[in-house]
C-alpha cells in the first residue's frame, strides 16, 4: 500500500511539472515570437546568474536609462530572454490575442455541448436530471 502511495504521489507530481513546463514553453514561444533575444547560460559563470534572477517571469531591468525586459528559464532551457521596449509590446499583443484565441476556443466548445441534444442517447448520467 505504501508503494502505491508514492508512485501516485511521484506521478501527479510528474503531471504537475509538466503541466508548468508547458506554461513556460507557451511563454518561450511568444517571447522568440515578439523578437526577444534568447541567450543560452553556456558558463557555469552564466548559469549562477542565470539562476540567481526571478524565474519564469518578466522583469524589468533599466540600463543607461533604458528599460529592458527580461525572462529567465533555468530549469528547463537554462537561457534567458531579453527585449526591448518594441520586443515587449510586441509580447503584450501576441499575448493578448492568444488569450482572446483561447477564450473563442472555449465557448466554441461549451456552445457545441449545449447544441448536443443529449436525450438521443437514451436514459443515463449525461441527461439532466436523470441522475
Amino acid at each position: 500500500m505504501k508503494k502505491l502511495m508514492i508512485m501516485v504521489v511521484a506521478a501527479l507530481a510528474a503531471a504537475l511539472v509538466g503541466c508548468a513546463s508547458v506554461g513556460a514553453e507557451n511563454t518561450e514561444a511568444m517571447l522568440a515570437a515578439a523578437q526577444f533575444t534568447m541567450k543560452k547560460a553556456d558558463t557555469p559563470a552564466r548559469l549562477a546568474k542565470l539562476r540567481a534572477l526571478t524565474q519564469n517571469r518578466i522583469m524589468t531591468h533599466t540600463q543607461n536609462g533604458k528599460n529592458f525586459y527580461v525572462y529567465a528559464d533555468a530549469a528547463q532551457c537554462q537561457c534567458v530572454y531579453i527585449g526591448d521596449e518594441a520586443s515587449y509590446q510586441n509580447y503584450q499583443q501576441i499575448r493578448i490575442a492568444k488569450n482572446i484565441a483561447d477564450e473563442q476556443q472555449a465557448t466554441a466548445e461549451m456552445n457545441q455541448d449545449a447544441m448536443m441534444d443529449w436525450n438521443a442517447w437514451g436514459p443515463g448520467p449525461w441527461v439532466p436530471g436523470m441522475y
